[in-house]
């Protein structure tokens, strides 16, 4: 077991990374989606850069979580291991083009912001698209894909008993809430960003962080999925 200790403690950190890039990376880029007309003001660019690198960490991050897990995960089932590694690709592939989104704001407001050449309205109306875009982004990839991949993982938690199964069943009930609000949210059935879309998002942040600490703390249970299978005999060295 205490091979796959640093295993539990380098996945554990990464879990916590992604909650430390989300929330911050989310708290200092708020400013362009909460000032009106941002790409034509003075907007504080250093803080929504430092925003965006921690948005970067999160998109790391979430990929190292797939990839340090996959190869304990893949004995108790590949498809299902490839599965969770492919949505936390996917999130954090639809991540990036947001981030990208609000660096082509902060690039055209340092281009043209206070230019002749520049039309106002123009400009706030390609920031507006942008900033739409990137709320479209996270909707798909910290909210749909996220939800996806936290089922695919606890369930290849619950079944193998890595993990204690209340913190299994706490990411498939959020797992489920957060792919299931992302669908209401698309239907317009309340605010990506209300009251009743950010209590749905408990859940699923509730399960990242009980296991990130589970694993740096505790690690894995110690069960069998966790021992190297035995190869087989051939036949010829049966006889022998």
């Amino acid at each position: 077991m205490n091979l796959y200790r640093p295993t539990a403690v380098i996945a554990g950190v990464f879990f916590l990374l992604t909650e430390v890039g989300a929330i911050v990376g989310a708290s200092l880029y708020s400013p362009i989606r909460d000032v009106g007309d941002y790409i034509t003001g003075a907007g504080p660019d250093g803080s929504i850069l430092l925003g965006l690198l921690f948005e970067l960490l999160l998109v790391i991050a979430a990929v190292g979580t797939a990839v340090t897990l996959y190869p304990i995960l893949k004995r108790q089932h590949e498809g299902l291991a490839l599965a969770f590694v492919a949505a936390r690709v996917l999130e954090a592939a639809i991540i990036l083009v947001g981030t990208l989104s609000l660096l082509t704001i902060v690039s055209l407001r340092q281009q043209f912001a206070g230019s002749l050449d520049a039309d106002p309205a123009t400009l706030s109306t390609i920031g507006s698209t942008l900033v739409a875009l990137r709320d479209w982004t996270y909707l798909l990839g910290p909210n749909f894909a996220l939800g996806a991949a936290s089922l695919f993982l606890a369930w290849l938690m619950y079944t193998s008993r890595l993990v204690p199964r209340g913190i299994a069943v706490l990411g498939l009930v959020g797992g489920s809430l957060i792919s299931l609000s992302a669908i209401a949210v698309m239907l317009g059935l309340y605010g990506q960003f209300s009251t009743l879309g950010l209590v749905v998002a408990l859940p699923v942040f509730a399960w990242e962080l009980s296991l990130a600490v589970w694993l740096i703390a505790k690690g894995f249970k110690p069960v069998s999925i966790l021992a190297t299978p035995a190869t087989p005999a051939t036949p010829l060295a049966a006889a022998r």
